[in-house]
């Protein structure tokens, strides 16, 4: 039987995780060209620096969900011998698709903090062409919400499945 109390942590900590995400993708940085006091010339300013602290926090949040989980059933790899079943069969698919959906999350909210923490220190000359202040790009923490989301759920469908394939045992010999 799984264990109640693991699958309410992972549970908390994949619901954090999806709404730090959403939320980061709500409060990316926003960057404002802004003349010089003797307008020389124009630089970037921007704003609020929010979203890299809570896509790190969602990143961090999924990768202590998918360590307890896998540290609790032993990675799937790991530990005795599991008898052959259907539930055998799709704990594996699962692990394995929670693994891919866990590292596009990854990706998605690391590329992301990574981004939005990035601040062009371009200068451009006044009058001219103002200068290009980069900013993320609209939908990546999106995208790595809902890829939290899709973790979210296949990691507890995999725990589930493995703690009944587990508990059907090894037969005695």
């Amino acid at each position: 039987m799984a264990s109640r109390l693991v699958i309410a942590i992972v549970f908390i900590f994949d619901v954090v995780a999806f709404g730090l995400a959403v939320a980061a993708e709500q409060q990316r940085s926003k960057a404002n060209v802004v003349p010089d006091s003797q307008k020389d010339y124009t630089y970037c300013v921007y704003d609020s620096d929010i979203a890299t602290g809570f896509g790190v926090g969602a990143l961090l949040l999924l990768l202590a969900s998918q360590i307890l989980v896998m540290g609790v059933s032993k990675c799937f790899c790991c530990g005795p011998a599991i008898r052959p079943s259907g539930s055998r069969s799709c704990a594996l698919f699962l692990f394995l698709f929670s693994w891919v959906a866990f590292l596009i999350a990854e990706s998605c909210l690391l590329a992301g903090s990574v981004q939005n923490a990035y601040h062009t220190r371009y200068r451009g000359i006044f009058g001219a062409d103002p200068p290009s202040c980069q900013t993320l790009r609209k939908g990546v923490f999106g995208a790595g919400a809902a890829f939290v989301f899709f973790t979210a759920i296949l990691t507890e469908f995999y725990y589930v499945s493995y703690a009944k394939s587990k508990k059907a045992g090894i037969p005695p010999y």
